[in-house]
C-alpha cells in the first residue's frame, strides 16, 4: 500500500512541476499581450540619427525570431508599426556596443544600454535613452530575453549622415 501512495504523491510531484514549466513557456503564446500602438511626436525627439531593421539571427530556429523597422532618435528609440517578435518571458530593448549581431555571444559580456522590458510582441512602441549615452557608440538595437540570456532579434543600424 506505502508503494502505491508513494509513487502516487511522486507521480503528482513530478506532473505538477512538468505541468507549471510548460505553463510558463506556453502562457505568452496563449494569452499574448495586446498590439502596441504607440505614436512618435517629433518635437519631443527630434531629428533621426539611425534606423534599422530587426532580423531573425538564426533562419533555423522558429522560435527566436523578429521582423521590422527601428528608428533612433536623440532621446527616443521607436520600434515602428511592423515590428514583431515571436512571444516569450522577460523580454528586454538593449542599445549594444557592437555591430553585426547574430548570436547571444555577440551580446553576452558587453556593456549594453537597457532601455526597458518589451510592452508588445508586435506594434510601434517608444523606449527612452538615458540622459548622456553617446549614440554612435551603439550600432545596434537587439532584443533579448533576460530570464534565458538568449538574442530574440538584432537590428544593424544605419547613421543618417549630417550633412
Amino acid at each position: 500500500m506505502w508503494r502505491f501512495i508513494k509513487g502516487f504523491l511522486s507521480g503528482g510531484l513530478l506532473g505538477l512541476v512538468f505541468g507549471f514549466v510548460l505553463g510558463i513557456f506556453f502562457f505568452p503564446y496563449i494569452f499574448p499581450p495586446p498590439e502596441a500602438s504607440e505614436t512618435l511626436s517629433r518635437t519631443e525627439t527630434g531629428e533621426l540619427v539611425a534606423k534599422g531593421t530587426f532580423i531573425q539571427p538564426n533562419p533555423n530556429d522558429p522560435v527566436h525570431y523578429g521582423k521590422g523597422s527601428v528608428s533612433v532618435y536623440p532621446r527616443t528609440v521607436f520600434l515602428g508599426d511592423d515590428f514583431e517578435v515571436g512571444p516569450g518571458p522577460d523580454f528586454h530593448v538593449y542599445l549594444v556596443p557592437k555591430a553585426n549581431i547574430r548570436s547571444s555571444e555577440d551580446v553576452k559580456d558587453t556593456m549594453f544600454v537597457d532601455l526597458g522590458r518589451l510592452r508588445a510582441f508586435k506594434g510601434s512602441q517608444n523606449y527612452e535613452i538615458p540622459a548622456g549615452v553617446n549614440l554612435k557608440n551603439f550600432p545596434s538595437v537587439v532584443i533579448w530575453c533576460q530570464q534565458f540570456g538568449v538574442l530574440i532579434s538584432p537590428a544593424d543600424l544605419t547613421f543618417v549622415d549630417e550633412s
